[in-house]
Order: C-alpha cells, then sequence, then structure tokens
C-alpha cells in the first residue's frame, strides 16, 4: 500500500511524512522533504524502526516508547513543527497565549 501511515506512523517517519501529505504535498515529495529536513535520510532511513528511532530521540520527537527524561507531548510537536518548518495549530495556540 502507498500511504504515509503504512510507513508504521511514530515507530518510523510515518506521520511526519503524513503531515506533509496534509498540507498538500504528493507522497514522495512529503518523502523527499521529510528526509531532507532530518539530514539527508532516504526512503528507506525514514522506514527503518531503528535509524528512526535514533532520530526522534535526538531531535525531540517523541517515540512509541516511552523514554525516561525523553520529550513528549506538545514539545515534541513544538519540534517537530520547528524541524519541519510547519504549523501546528495546538502549539501555535501554546505560543500565542
Amino acid at each position: 500500500m502507498n500511504m504515509a501511515v503504512g510507513m508504521n506512523g511514530i515507530r518510523t517517519a510515518g506521520d511526519l511524512v503524513m503531515r506533509m501529505q496534509m498540507n498538500g504535498m504528493k507522497l514522495a515529495d512529503a518523502k523527499k522533504y521529510v528526509g531532507d529536513k532530518l539530514g539527508g535520510l532516504d526512503p528507506f532511513e525514514l522506514a527503518d524502526e531503528y535509524i528512526m528511532k535514533e532520530v526522534r530521540e535526538e531531535l525531540g520527537f517523541g517515540t512509541i516508547n516511552a523514554v525516561p527524561g525523553a520529550i513528549k507531548g506538545i514539545q515534541a510537536k513544538a519540534n517537530i513543527a520547528k524541524t519541519l518548518d510547519i504549523e501546528i495549530p495546538c502549539v501555535d495556540v501554546l505560543y500565542n497565549r
């Protein structure tokens, strides 16, 4: 299946690619954009759970498993918004209070 959610969501980069698709990008363009923003990762690396676990922890994007002291929740969304250069409504509400 050729859908971003087929990339395992938060286990890999599926949620990030899906955000870009929701902003109007085609799947291939969304994967390239996210890969470039994450340091030049290719689509196979974006779908690799081991690589993406390290990337997500390093960038503070949150992970599927709880990691003591790791960023989660709205802070993770804020990091995603900043890195991907997109607006996320709940993050905007938080910072515009």
